[in-house]
């Protein structure tokens, strides 16, 4: 009865999280048509609610182009990997029931997003596009750049409070929040979480103006669709990690919610507001710069609690 429990718990997080990903985007056309000064959309249905899902119903509904030199299984295989990561690591939510209590959470999250890596250049290599094959290369050096600096962030949370689970990371700020406590971890995870998701200014793996669409470039109606529904995944999940580890609280507090809501206004809004990088500055960032402070970071917190 406890598995069935969880198993429907997680099914109905799922949808939610589909359905989340649908008003996510309509609240990124809305936040980034009033920072360009424009309407955004305001069609389909009472102030464009229906949108999303207008949207989802053209692209499922057009035609798959698939190229003739392209290898097809995982042209078509890659997408739907990429989805199914980006809810996979939605099972180490502590949710307040029904979930699993992961111990080593925090080892799941960084082996699954690990794997991340590997739809992206599938989808670049089986698409037969040199524009997508350099997306892809530039996305898995960008992600695995980043992903060492997380590692060294999530290594100092875990040494501070002695834990490698979600759930006592959480309850360990019910006094103060963690984002007081590591106050420059913080804006080294916030960074990096841009990059790992390729979010602007970050985006190097879509770079329109050199790349057409980058790693996606070949990718129409469900493909497109898949990998877009996974990037918006992974950003509500980001920013629900970046709640738990600096902002505290548990599933159960209303609040918690909207600090999950308001960090992923944060993602919208540095998309309405800052330049894209040089790629060149972009791993000068992440291995001159990011690496350096999150290892004497490390050091610091494993001299003071040893």
């Amino acid at each position: 009865m406890e598995l069935i429990v969880q198993i429907l718990g997680y099914l109905v997080l799922v949808l939610m999280v589909l359905v989340s990903v649908a008003f996510v985007t309509l609240m990124e056309q809305k936040i980034l048509g009033c920072v360009q000064i424009r309407i955004g959309p305001n069609k389909s249905g009472y102030w464009g609610l229906f949108q999303p899902f207008a949207d989802a119903i053209k692209l499922f509904n057009k035609e798959t182009g698939i190229l003739r030199d392209s290898s097809v299984s995982l042209f078509l295989v890659a997408p739907m990997m990429s989805l199914g990561l980006a809810l996979g690591l939605w099972i180490v939510e502590p949710m307040s029931f029904g979930g699993l209590d992961f111990s080593l959470g925090v080892l799941f999250f960084i082996c699954i997003s690990g794997l991340g890596v590997y739809p992206l250049l599938i989808s670049g290599w089986a698409s037969n596009c040199k524009y997508s094959i350099m997306g892809s290369l530039r996305a898995v050096a960008q992600m695995v750049s980043y992903e060492v600096s997380l590692a060294m962030i999530l290594l100092c949370i875990v040494w501070v409070v002695g834990s490698f689970s979600f759930n006592k990371i959480s309850s360990c700020q019910s006094i103060v929040w963690g984002g007081l406590v590591f106050i420059p971890l913080s804006f080294i995870w916030l960074a990096s979480s841009l990059a790992e998701t390729n979010r602007t200014p970050y985006d190097f793996a879509e770079g329109e103006s050199e790349l057409v669409s980058g790693f996606n470039t070949e990718y129409s109606a469900g493909g497109f669709t898949l990998i877009f529904m996974a990037e918006y995944t992974s950003i509500i999940f980001m920013s629900l990690i970046f709640s738990i580890l600096f902002l505290g609280g548990s599933m159960s507090e209303i609040l918690f919610t909207f600090k999950v809501i308001g960090m992923v206004f944060v993602w919208v809004w540095i998309r309405g507001s800052v330049p894209r990088f040089r790629y060149d500055k972009l791993m000068y960032l992440a291995w001159k710069s990011f690496l350096p402070v999150s290892l004497m970071l490390f050091i610091v917190y494993l001299s003071v609690l040893l």
